[in-house]
């Protein structure tokens, strides 16, 4: 499970400076700028196709919450300091700093894509497909997002979802729906009980 969650969200740290973006990259990059706040439900699929399903909240700079349905003792939170991987079956966690972390695309937006994103051709042209990166280290996986073309969202661009594949090339595919854009969300969303042994809520 760690290994999925991990490349689910996988998105490269940046690497030498590209040339000036295309039109959709700029887009996109306009998209992320305008978003404050995001509401979804999620389905995570993994390669095995097995399916689960979830909320998401963000709220920038720095946080994020993937909540899990019940019966799933996962949970991914960024508190504005710091990214957390949280198993409770096991009583685990892990924890990178925000500035490093691979969530840094949709936290930070300041970050400039272009330095480490391109576009790809796609069958449907309502649909941008945004690959990310970084051939120097492979280590740290790919991943795809998936953007639609919509009037009503911002900067005319829906975030649909996520693939990704990590080092193994283990593919997870994350879809969104009910896309709420800067709404308010209270900075307890991004609490949590530390699940390991005597650990203090966050």
């Amino acid at each position: 499970m760690t290994s999925r969650a991990i490349a689910l969200l996988a998105v490269p740290a940046l690497i030498a400076a590209a040339p000036a973006p295309s039109p959709d990259l700029a887009k996109v990059q306009a998209h992320l700028a305008a978003i404050q706040s995001m509401t979804a439900n999620f389905s995570q699929t993994d390669r095995n196709g097995k399916t689960v399903n979830g909320t998401l909240s963000l709220k920038r700079p720095g946080k994020i919450r993937f909540q899990y349905e019940k019966g799933v003792p996962i949970l991914v939170v960024a508190d504005g300091k710091s990214l957390w991987f949280l198993d409770y079956s096991v009583k685990q966690k892990q924890r990178w700093p925000i500035g490093g972390s691979p969530l840094g695309v949709l936290l930070d937006p300041t970050k400039d894509i272009s330095r480490f994103a391109k576009m790809m051709p796609t069958a449907d042209p309502s649909i941008l497909s945004v690959d990310v990166n970084d051939p120097k280290h492979p280590e740290y996986g790919r991943i795809n997002l998936i953007f639609e073309k919509n009037a009503s969202a911002p900067a005319g661009l829906l975030l649909r979802g996520w693939v990704a594949l990590d080092a193994q090339n283990n593919r997870t595919t994350i879809r969104l729906s009910g896309q709420r854009f800067n709404v308010p969300i209270s900075d307890g969303t991004f609490r949590f009980n530390d699940p390991t042994p005597a650990g203090p809520r966050k």
